[in-house]
């Protein structure tokens, strides 16, 4: 199941929207900002259909 949660970016403040696969428990994975494309890596934890935690680091 997916789930989409709006972000902040840690380089140029502004938010966009991620879509998540809440299937897989843990999962970390490189993408880039939608405003200003610098380079992020998302952490996320998940429960089918729920986010627990979501990370968002600048690289």
């Amino acid at each position: 199941m997916e789930v989409t949660q709006t972000v902040i970016c840690p380089h140029c403040g502004q938010a966009f929207d991620l879509v998540i696969d809440t299937s897989e428990g843990f999962q970390r994975f490189d993408t880039d900002c939608e405003v200003c494309c610098r380079p992020l890596e998302v952490v996320v934890e998940c429960e089918p259909g729920l986010i627990i935690s979501l990370d968002v680091v600048p690289q």
